[in-house]
């Protein structure tokens, strides 16, 4: 799979396969950086000179697969045996498709491998990616075209954002129109890797598809509108999207006859990273999966969303009758680290001590703490709120350290609820990342959520996830749920359960004014249509 990674973005690709017992019996990866120096790549990307535009070359991702297929080969691995697969790719990037490319695909000589075959297929010889932020006039433009941010959102499932799909190809289009035009399909990284094996232009899928300001969330079709805004002759040039557990068809004839893959194995539509890592922790509906790492990012499954100007309402990719949401929050471990220093000497030890000293809810004391401009919502600075939502300067160190917990994971949920996520009373927290190690900093989380929190690995969530998708897809129109099929994978393992009495101290009505205070931080004109919303939205 294609891989992106929070610290280092989109270095590897990846590959696991599972046997029936969803035990991994083989994986692998391809360094771009290390593997395919012959790139000049820094991290898989080029940063270009604006710093703002970045980007990565197509041929690279097509070079690491026909790479990783060979180490599979030398290794002795039995294609023969795979009866399907599937996979994922970083959101957003796309892929442009020279006019006539899809005769050279499907007709691919195996006895070469395929970069050499398809090395004149690109109009864009490097892809734009999830790095890149280059198209703000752009974002302007769609937001304008449609009736502003908000209504965007509740068509699309997010407001513009620069590194959204749609914004990119209006970019390409204005300043490239006869590059636009020689492009005959426009691809995205998870639909153009899915093509490779197919042999033909794969369709894609909802829930990737709900990542470009493109998408109608509620029909899933493209709407007229945002395709409108951004390029002529766009819907074309993407054609239909389709359910993400979609079979796509066999194995093009290639990879049979150049690794012994049988001509039965079915390929199932590909996503997005972050669509198949909720397959790979295995969310089901009610739950909640949060990395607590540099960044916080939260994992929601959602029946009945409220998109909202912060925050990612996407297509569920294994149920298609729901919806997925992420929440991605920039204060994360840096700032806990940060309070850690100041007011705990630097130990995790005495930071844990100060959280068991104090009592949940932290005698209405509550902080918001933003060293960086913060995503969700934008704002930056301390803070602090004492028991009488009074603005004070500063805490006890004890009182700091909770204010710090609290006030993080309240924001989360409050974020959460504002999308429409409803904790229920089978809810489970998934934990993972640097601070889910720390059970008093999960006792916290549990509290505030009133729900059980579970720890989990996530080492290759997404690629585990696209062999999940994969099986799934196989059985998926028999209305076998991803549940059913990932029976046999290992439980996550139960942490912390909540403190009785928990739900009282934050109900919803001081969550709202909670969040109220937070968008008070920052008075410019946003954060009043924000705090707006807020109060609606209770």
């Amino acid at each position: 799979r294609l891989h992106k990674h929070i610290l280092h973005p989109f270095l590897f690709l990846k590959v696991i396969a599972v046997d029936e017992q969803l035990r991994v019996i083989y994986e692998d990866n391809v360094h771009f950086d290390k593997d395919l120096p012959e790139f000049k790549t820094q991290g898989g990307v080029y940063i270009h000179s604006d710093r703002l535009t970045v980007t990565s070359p197509v041929l690279m991702w097509v070079k690491a697969l026909d790479m990783i297929l060979e180490k599979m080969k030398s290794s002795g691995f039995n294609f023969s045996q795979v009866r399907a697969l599937s996979g994922a790719g970083q959101q957003h990037g796309s892929v442009y498709w020279k006019k006539g490319s899809i005769e050279i695909l499907k007709n691919a000589s195996s006895e070469l491998p395929l970069h050499q075959s398809l090395k004149a297929c690109f109009s864009v010889a490097n892809s734009p990616i999830w790095m890149d932020s280059s198209t703000a006039s752009q974002c302007s433009a769609l937001e304008k075209a449609v009736g502003g941010a908000q209504r965007l959102a509740s068509i699309t499932g997010s407001r513009a954002y620069e590194r959204f799909t749609g914004n990119q190809i209006a970019k390409i289009y204005s300043q490239n129109p006869e590059v636009y035009m020689q492009t005959e399909r426009i691809s995205l990284v998870s639909s153009f890797a899915a093509s490779l094996f197919l042999g033909a232009y794969a369709p894609i899928d909802y829930s990737d598809g709900s990542g470009m300001n493109l998408l109608q969330i509620w029909e899933k079709v493209w709407s007229a509108s945002c395709l409108d805004a951004c390029a002529p002759g766009l819907e074309e040039k993407l054609g239909c999207p389709v359910p993400s557990h979609s079979v796509l068809g066999p194995i093009c004839p290639y990879y049979s006859q150049r690794y012994g893959f049988s001509p039965d194995c079915k390929v199932v539509a590909f996503t997005g990273d972050n669509p198949a890592s909720l397959a790979g922790m295995r969310l089901q509906e009610g739950d909640i999966a949060i990395s607590l790492g540099t960044s916080d990012t939260l994992f929601l499954w959602i029946q009945e969303p409220t998109p909202a100007l912060e925050g990612h309402i996407l297509c569920n990719p294994v149920d298609s009758r729901t919806y997925m949401a992420l929440l991605c929050f920039k204060n994360g471990s840096l700032m806990r680290e940060r309070i850690r220093d100041d007011c705990a000497s630097g130990s995790w030890d005495e930071f844990s001590k100060a959280l068991s000293s104090t009592a949940a809810g932290n005698n209405g004391n509550l902080g918001f703490y933003f060293d960086v401009m913060e995503i969700t919502p934008e704002a930056v600075g301390i803070h602090r709120f004492n028991k009488d939502n009074q603005k004070v300067s500063g805490f006890p160190k004890e009182v700091e350290i909770r204010a710090l917990i609290e006030g993080q994971f309240m924001a989360k949920r409050i974020h959460a609820e504002k999308l429409g996520y409803k904790v229920m009373s089978r809810t489970r927290i998934l934990a993972t990342g640097g601070a889910s190690h720390n059970k008093k900093i999960l006792q916290v989380l549990s509290d505030v959520f009133n729900a059980p929190v579970y720890t989990i690995d996530t080492t290759n969530s997404a690629c585990l996830g696209s062999a999940y998708r994969a099986i799934h897809g196989l059985v998926a129109e028999t209305n076998v749920s991803l549940a059913d099929v990932v029976k046999l994978a290992p439980e996550p393992r139960l942490a912390v359960t909540p403190t009785t009495g928990a739900e009282e101290v934050t109900p919803a009505k001081q969550r709202k004014e909670l969040l109220s205070q937070a968008l008070q931080c920052n008075s410019s004109p946003h954060y009043q249509v924000q705090k707006a919303l807020v109060c609606n939205s209770f």
